[in-house]
């Protein structure tokens, strides 16, 4: 998703709280990442079983499972364009820390890389569920790194100590569950409280961060996030005491992700406000990690697709085309990039996609990429 970017070097200060909790990364490598490229992991389950190759040919069948592995390929291959994004602030934060500069950390609020945090384990979560490798490398990515940056912030007093103990508890906690589960060593009653527990932070933070968005257009407030927890809380609470109908219980038992993926698509809303307000200060953020955060999100869009995981798809599909895309539209139109970066970067994801629907298409033997997305919409 699912939903990219996180910090540069030439972002100014006033942006990195718009940028850092995009990394998917909800969307989280070294070696691993390249491990990637060498050694193909098991089919997904959703594919092997729900989506079996639609022609008896041969031919059509192995075109089938060859699309199958490429996107894969294509969703762990996202893995470098977010690793890159996250280096530089990472090295840039060491480096003042090893100088004794640690007033400059403060340039980089905690608070927006937690909602960050928040997102990739949420998506990790889901992603877990589904058994898709390499999704979950990027997820994991992203809550690793953003745990890295965090460390940075409370060794330079940036944040508090108990704030940074509790959040470590959290990834420690988040990832040990998450992986259990994947090797089927977690019990479904200890993985159902974590799920709850997703929902529940997933569904708060979502509207507070939206409401935050619009200050001082509005009064600065915490109702938003306190009205929304304690919806979710009564929810959870009714659907475990199964006091409502099972539509509703399954619903519940499916937003986490997709309050996630919803959290990241607001995130370039908000840069896109921040913009509209104040257009000068567009020219401090940086086209490179833009540019980044859309190419891999582009890369994880066969894979959506493939599956047919509407949310995986409108997540990766939004972040690419109006995070990255409308971004850099921003960017050109307010002349801080040149018109051949633009065009590049334009056609490069419209053809890319197009090629996804129209491979999509083939290997599935519709006679239209109109088709596959009803597909997509049908199976949610």
């Amino acid at each position: 998703m699912p939903l990219s970017f996180a910090p540069s070097l030439s972002i100014s200060p006033h942006h990195l709280h718009l940028l850092a909790p995009l990394n998917r990364p909800f969307s989280p490598l070294r070696t691993r990442s390249v491990l990637l490229f060498r050694r193909r992991s098991p089919p997904s389950p959703v594919v092997a079983s729900a989506r079996p190759p639609p022609a008896s040919s041969s031919d059509e069948a192995s075109r089938f499972q060859q699309w199958d592995s490429l996107t894969a390929r294509f969703a762990g291959a996202s893995n470098i364009p977010f690793l890159l994004i996250q280096i530089p602030q990472i090295l840039l934060n060491y480096r003042n820390l090893v100088s004794g500069n640690e007033a400059s950390l403060l340039a980089v609020p905690w608070l927006g890389m937690l909602t960050g945090l928040l997102g990739n384990m949420t998506l990790l979560s889901y992603f877990i569920k589904k058994k898709e490798t390499e999704a979950i490398v990027v997820q994991t990515l992203g809550v690793v790194s953003i745990y890295v940056v965090l460390g940075q912030l409370a060794m330079a007093e940036a944040m508090s100590l108990p704030y940074f103990t509790a959040i470590s508890l959290l990834v420690v906690l988040g990832l040990l569950l998450n992986f259990m589960n994947y090797f089927g060593r977690l019990h479904e009653g200890v993985w159902q409280v974590w799920v709850d527990f997703i929902t529940v932070a997933g569904i708060s933070v979502l509207p507070q961060v939206m409401w935050s968005t619009f200050v001082p257009f509005v009064p600065k407030s915490t109702l938003p996030g306190i009205l929304s927890c304690i919806i979710a809380v009564d929810a959870i609470i009714l659907a475990r005491l199964n006091k409502l109908p099972d539509r509703m219980v399954k619903f519940i038992r499916s937003i986490s992700g997709w309050t996630a993926t919803l959290l990241f698509m607001w995130m370039p809303i908000a840069q896109m406000w921040t913009t509209y307000l104040n257009p000068d200060n567009i020219r401090g953020l940086s086209a490179f990690t833009i540019l980044l955060g859309m190419i891999g999100n582009g890369l994880m869009i066969p894979r959506a697709l493939f599956i047919r995981d509407l949310m995986w798809f409108v997540g990766a599909s939004w972040a690419s085309y109006l995070h990255g895309w409308g971004n850099l539209a921003c960017m050109y139109y307010f002349k801080s990039i040149s018109w051949k970066f633009f065009l590049v970067a334009t056609l490069s994801l419209f053809i890319w996609t197009g090629i996804a629907l129209w491979r999509d298409t083939k290997v599935y033997g519709h006679s239209s990429p109109v088709k596959s997305l009803q597909e997509l919409l049908s199976e949610t």
